[in-house]
């Protein structure tokens, strides 16, 4: 599940920072969005989970 939820927040934050005009495409700042994305929604989704426990 970390796999897909890593995946995916970094894509979000790819084309989100994109479409933003934060960054374009093939630039460092991309990169970084993109790792930050990932962990923000593995954060998210640990706090989500830990509540239903």
């Amino acid at each position: 599940m970390t796999i897909l939820l890593g995946i995916g927040g970094s894509l979000l934050a790819t084309y989100g920072g994109q479409a933003l005009g934060l960054y374009q495409a093939g630039e460092g700042a991309g990169f970084i969005g993109a790792v930050v994305g990932a962990i923000i929604l593995l954060v998210i989704y640990g706090m989500v989970t830990k509540r239903k426990h």
